[in-house]
């Protein structure tokens, strides 16, 4: 189960979550795990766009991907929903805000 341990792995999980097709993917993987072009086509959008998708929710932990080769010799990438659970009320915001990285103004540009 993905653990959520500080704030800026809390910060990168809600990003990660912030996009309508991310929380698709989710919703879509919860059923089964599931191969690029057929969550493509169930999202109708690009393969490259979809990729960027999964890249945001892999680097936050949510899904998986492995490579596997088909009967036929392809190579197709499959996806997986890692479990997690966020407990998001006051108390744990107020326990994970401790310890964000917060940048000085001149580091972001301001």
């Amino acid at each position: 189960m993905k653990q959520i341990n500080n704030g800026d792995e809390l910060l990168n999980v809600l990003e990660a979550l912030s996009n309508p097709y991310r929380l698709k993917i989710i919703s879509i993987l919860f059923n089964k795990r599931t191969y690029v072009s057929q969550l493509a086509r169930e999202l109708a959008i690009s393969r490259p766009l979809l990729y960027l998708h999964l890249k945001k929710l892999e680097e936050a932990g949510l899904v998986t991907g492995q490579h596997e080769v088909a009967t036929d010799g392809k190579t197709m990438k499959y996806y997986e929903l890692n479990t997690f659970h966020i407990p998001l009320d006051e108390q744990f915001i107020t326990q994970m805000s401790s310890s964000l990285t917060v940048k000085p103004k001149k580091e972001r540009g301001e």
